[in-house]
């Protein structure tokens, strides 16, 4: 018997984005915690509610909900008092505030703020933009980037700007090559350009990883380190130096990805692309 097993029931009544990102952050917190999570989205009807409380019901544990249609929010609650389980509305002091500031009743719409607006459109687009401009393709449409990062292979350049893009910034990625040229559009650029630079016995293993997987036999296949300057311990260290001191010479900020998560990334590089817009207003290329 787990005596730190818990069950969590996660209730939405959209995607449940915004639940498994409040569980993540504070789950997180907890060394020993062993979470088995009950996810239950796009909770809008009370046939789907009585399937949650059967769930609830079978496995009992705490309940997150970010309900936002009353009636539904009420059984809810009643339920799980009946039940006597946990359950915390983790919209309700949010919206209790901003209800008080603005002087307006909320609408209590459930999935309200998925709407095929101007926002979302710009996340697609930028999703295009990447696609098309990774890994040093198209450089002729760098000019259209909002940030173009550039680093060593496997530096965690392409995911990055795909999570980038996910926040709706169009982001381009060239790869730095020791004795390959740079293109010369990084330097007409309206937009600011990041390096990524990682701890070299991390990027080893990374590499190494990625040459056993595409080895005959996959995974698990033999790969002979003889003679690969790819994966050569001294080789890459040189290079990631050699990278940095490029990035540095060229006045292009670097972030170290060695500790941080993708996420993290990200936001360190809007803050600097932010940053760099406020200081080159006149060259901001308006979308």
């Amino acid at each position: 018997m787990d005596e730190h097993r818990i069950a969590l029931h996660l209730v939405s009544d959209a995607t449940g984005e915004t639940l498994n990102s409040i569980a993540r952050a504070t789950v997180a917190q907890f060394e020993h915690a062993h979470i088995v999570y009950h996810r239950w989205n796009l909770i809008r009807t009370r046939l789907h509610l009585h399937r949650v409380l059967e769930g609830i019901e079978a496995d009992p544990g705490p309940v997150l909900s970010s309900m936002m249609d009353r009636k539904l929010k009420g059984e809810l609650d009643i339920a799980c008092n009946h039940l006597k389980v946990q359950v915390v509305n983790v919209l309700d002091p949010v919206l209790a505030v901003l209800q008080d500031t603005i002087g307006e009743t909320a609408q209590g719409r459930p999935g309200i703020q998925y709407v095929l607006d101007e926002e979302y459109y710009k996340r697609i687009d930028a999703m295009h933009y990447v696609l098309a401009h990774d890994d040093g393709q198209a450089v002729t449409g760098l000019r259209a980037a909002d940030v173009v990062l550039v680093g060593v292979s496997r530096a965690s350049k392409t995911p990055t700007c795909f999570y980038l893009a996910n926040r709706g910034v169009k982001a381009a990625n060239v790869p730095l090559v020791p004795g390959a040229s740079l293109v010369p559009e990084l330097f007409a650029l309206n937009c600011p350009v990041v390096g990524l630079t990682i701890d070299p016995r991390k990027l080893v293993e990374i590499r190494r990883n990625r040459v056993r997987a595409i080895a005959p036999g996959g995974v698990m296949g033999h790969v002979s380190e003889a003679g690969n300057t790819y994966i050569d311990p001294e080789t890459v260290r040189e290079e990631v130096v050699w990278a940095r001191r490029l990035c540095t010479r060229n006045g292009w900020p670097v972030v170290d990805v060695s500790h941080r998560s993708i996420e993290e990334t990200a936001a360190a590089i809007i803050e600097l692309a932010e940053l760099w817009h406020s200081r080159h207003p006149a060259e901001t290329v308006t979308p």
